[in-house]
């Protein structure tokens, strides 16, 4: 009741506030005020904000080619996606989480680099695709807060033992045999925690009627759009490609039963009721690594050496190695990396992505026995020598990383959809769009 009358307040105030705004306006009677469509917690949805996000979720179903779910129907998924964001947001912000601009900067120049642009290129490209910088900024940041805040409300607690990992292979499979992807379709008529008995039926009865549906031809992305409660229904409940250890335990017996194309019947669940479709299915190859033998000598950059001088020094050593001096002799003597030093500037044995990036993209252009010109790496600048190498079947390890990453996947999941289905059950949230 306090909360209820917090937000009455909240609406009176801001009504009043406007309406004086607006009587004092020369353009009174041009303008119309944007109005309320939802009210969460302390916070309101306006109806603009609601139809902008409408109109990129159309325009994204229409790049896709998937047939447009009814209007009222759209608007009601679209608006229900802003609640539980904002829901999240503010749970972000009493957190204190933030997002700081070179982190948001940083990001968006590493996107642009993963997709071979510079930040000019990349700006063109999204005005061209009808979205403005600054909203892919504010989208972005977005994200970022709401993976930050997932993170730190479930990554912490989500623990994945080696007795789990053994317990998988021992149960789902062996390594070594070949692994399967499925690619699924994922529907969720969500029943809230609590739920009486007739809400239950209701929701099941729902999902019956939507296998029922899908069975008999109805289009599994458009349905997902306009029924699904999860978080996926905007992109058609397309849950990618994955494996059996990266698909909830939920639903597994009904995965491998499946053939491509078929439906699942309704799957209970604390959160609901799940429709599972198989859409493909595809074997994947072993993983065979090149490792790399190698040994450098260090010098490190300080008041009394800066970079030109320890490039001149690792050239000046380089000269000496290829008169004849040996290298492991001239690494104990000058090396600022004590640790390899004592071994000959000796790394051992290293895997693909052991070595910082500077490092490991000069190791894999030499041939061995070759020394590198001198390289700089956040530690110091580097001289070089590629002893051995060879090709290595680390497909048990390999995939024992990956049981370990996708149980962890799994059950982040799994306590992120009933985090949020509990946020949304226990906030205050007042619907006032009357096309919904």
């Amino acid at each position: 009741m306090i909360k209820q009358n917090k937000i009455n307040i909240l609406i009176t105030l801001r009504g009043l506030l406007l309406c004086c705004i607006y009587a004092m306006s020369p353009l009174a009677h041009a303008q119309v005020l944007d109005k309320i469509v939802a009210i969460v917690e302390d916070d309101v949805i306006l109806e603009q904000e609601l139809d902008k996000e409408v109109n990129t979720i159309i325009q994204r179903i229409q790049a896709s080619k998937t047939q447009m779910p009814p209007e009222a129907m759209l608007r009601k998924q679209v608006l229900e996606k802003i609640i539980v964001d904002k829901l999240q947001r503010q749970v972000a912000e009493k957190a204190g989480i933030s997002v700081s601009e070179d982190m948001l900067n940083n990001s968006a120049a590493d996107i642009a680099s993963r997709n071979h642009m510079n930040m000019e290129q990349f700006k063109t490209e999204l005005e061209n695709q009808g979205m403005p910088y600054k909203a892919f900024l504010d989208n972005m940041r977005n994200e970022i807060i709401i993976n930050q805040l997932r993170g730190r409300e479930i990554g912490g607690r989500i623990k994945v033992t080696e007795r789990e990992v053994d317990h998988y292979l021992e149960t789902q499979g062996k390594i070594g045999e070949e692994a399967v992807q499925y690619h699924l379709g994922h529907i969720l008529i969500a029943v809230k925690e609590g739920a009486s008995s007739a809400e239950i039926n209701k929701a099941q009865t729902k999902a019956e009627e939507i296998t029922q549906k899908l069975k008999a031809g109805d289009e599994f992305s458009q349905t997902a759009i306009s029924y699904s409660n999860d978080a996926n229904a905007l992109k058609g409940g397309d849950l990618g490609w994955r494996t059996m250890k990266e698909i909830p335990s939920l639903f597994n017996t009904e995965v491998t039963t499946l053939k491509s194309g078929e439906v699942s019947a309704p799957i209970r669940s604390p959160s609901g009721f799940h429709i599972i479709k198989l859409l493909e299915v595809k074997g994947m190859d072993s993983h065979t690594i090149t490792k790399t033998k190698v040994r450098h000598i260090l010098i490190k950059t300080n008041e009394l050496i800066d970079d030109a001088e320890a490039r001149k020094r690792l050239l000046a050593l380089k000269a000496r190695i290829t008169d004849g001096d040996d290298f492991a002799s001239l690494a104990r003597s000058h090396s600022d990396d004590k640790g390899s030093a004592l071994k000959g500037g000796s790394l051992d044995w290293v895997n693909p992505g052991d070595l910082v990036k500077p490092f490991e993209e000069a190791m894999s252009n030499l041939a061995i026995n070759d020394i590198s010109e001198p390289v700089q790496t956040q530690f110091g600048w580097h001289l070089i020598q590629v002893l051995d190498r060879e090709n290595k079947d680390n497909s048990t390890e390999f995939r024992r990383n990956q049981v370990k990453d996708a149980i962890r996947k799994r059950k982040i999941e799994e306590e992120t959809e009933l985090w949020i289905r509990r946020l949304r059950d226990e906030a205050y949230v007042e619907i006032i769009d009357n096309r919904i």
